[in-house]
């Protein structure tokens, strides 16, 4: 792939700042093995302050990826179960009356920590998971006409499994919008199992690493993310598969405004992760799928019938400018 030669030198906090996100990925590698493109994405869309969406079978490592997250980028940590008689108030909290003070008193939900894990967010009624849409996009609840806010940084990881298994009700395109990235974690290959058959337990594991980074240092790398270089033709570049996606005669509902400002901020990120000086087309690429992916809507006919197959037809097809 070519990358231009005009891009600027991006700048980015301390030398010790970088390091310690290169050992937050390294880190990570040793708990989920085979899965460094995905942790990357991850990575990505938490520098981009976005909220990450696991979709994929039972087994696979989606709440340990969670977990491993908090762990070592040294997040409070909330999980919350997601069943089909969850109450929005067993989410965000509710107002109890403490008699000594004669008053009523907010006692917070699992929703109030820096990382919250939404585990299997599809077994819940459309009510309960609508109690998470104002966390997720104002950082904030309101309970009884007063606001609260939720803790900084703050990051939203949902799991969910394929809709066609039993008791599970589909996300909203709504709800399913304020996820910046979708990622399917897949099978390992047949090394990483075998190496995981045959380890320690990933769990025990996990509780011997220590945090390689601070919330304190973890918000300067996303205000440096921010500060990541865009030139104007890889803009041109995310518009273009942008215009692509509403006019192909193969999708049916192509990306918004929204999800082009997701495009660009994933991208950022991605860059910032692997050491780039700027924004490259490849950037747009590695978080093309785990963006939109979810945001399009193949057409009737169309025989790009998942998601995958929609995101590579569409790189595909549209020239780099």
């Amino acid at each position: 792939m070519q990358r231009g030669s005009t891009l600027e030198q991006l700048p980015v906090g301390g030398d010790a700042e970088r390091a310690a996100l290169d050992n937050a990925r390294k880190s990570l590698n040793t708990i989920i093995l085979g899965k460094d493109g995905e942790i990357a994405l991850a990575l990505a869309c938490l520098l981009a302050r976005g909220h990450l969406l696991i979709e994929d079978l039972p087994g696979l490592g989606k709440t340990i990826l969670a977990q491993s997250l908090a762990r070592i980028l040294g997040l409070s940590f909330q999980r919350i179960q997601f069943t089909s008689d969850l109450l929005p108030a067993d989410i965000v909290g509710v107002s109890v009356f403490d008699q000594p003070r004669g008053e009523f008193r907010f006692q917070p939900g699992p929703v109030f920590a820096q990382l919250v894990l939404a585990d299997e967010v599809n077994r819940a009624t459309p009510k309960a998971q609508s109690a998470l849409l104002e966390a997720m996009e104002e950082q904030q609840v309101s309970v009884d006409g007063k606001t609260h806010a939720l803790p900084k940084p703050y990051f939203v990881v949902a799991t969910q499994n394929p809709s066609d298994q039993i008791g599970t009700f589909p996300l909203p395109e709504s709800q399913l919008d304020r996820f910046l990235m979708r990622l399917e974690l897949g099978y390992p290959s047949q090394e990483h199992e075998r190496a995981l058959i045959t380890g320690q337990d990933r769990r025990q594991l996990l509780n011997e690493v220590a945090p390689a980074l601070t919330p304190e240092v973890l918000m300067q790398l996303q205000r440096a993310t921010a500060d990541v270089h865009m030139s104007e033709p890889l803009v041109d570049y995310v518009q273009a598969l942008a215009r692509f996606t509403r006019e192909s005669a193969e999708i049916e509902t192509g990306l918004s405004p929204r999800g082009s400002l997701a495009l660009v901020g994933a991208a950022r990120a991605h860059a910032f992760i692997e050491h780039h000086s700027g924004v490259f087309p490849d950037d747009v690429q590695a978080v093309f799928g785990a963006v939109a992916g979810h945001r399009l809507k193949p057409a009737s006919g169309s025989i790009y019938r998942s998601p995958g197959e929609l995101c590579r037809h569409v790189i595909d097809t549209v020239a780099i400018p």
